[in-house]
């Protein structure tokens, strides 16, 4: 047992987990192809997609983007830096795989990228 179990929430045996619709499904797995250039580790295994919504050819992408030590500007334009690469290879990806539209969002759910 981990040090912090005891703080999640144990789900009743007998309740089914809901099914993602399969389109959402296809852009979860289209989207662990782009990596953190950072870690090389996917957007998806590290979290930082939290939102999906797909319409059709349309493609929102809710990311969260949390930033680390907001004082010190070398390390903002970094964080900037590795944001932009991410937003462009989201973008790109999805626009390989056929999306005509794609939005990414932040936490806040302001618009960070579309094309």
């Amino acid at each position: 047992m981990g040090l912090f179990d005891f703080l999640k929430q144990k789900e009743p045996k007998d309740v089914k987990k809901k099914e993602l619709p399969e389109e959402v499904r296809r852009v979860v797995e289209i989207l662990k192809k782009v990596r953190d250039p950072e870690t090389e580790l996917s957007i998806v295994d590290e979290g930082l997609v939290y939102g999906l919504t797909v319409k059709g050819k349309l493609v929102q992408v809710f990311l969260l983007m949390a930033r680390s030590t907001p004082e010190c500007h070398f390390c903002r334009m970094i964080a900037i830096n590795v944001q932009r690469k991410i937003l462009d290879e989201i973008i790109r990806i999805l626009k390989e795989e056929g999306f005509d539209k794609v939005e990414v969002y932040n936490e806040l759910g302001l618009l960070l990228a579309e094309e």
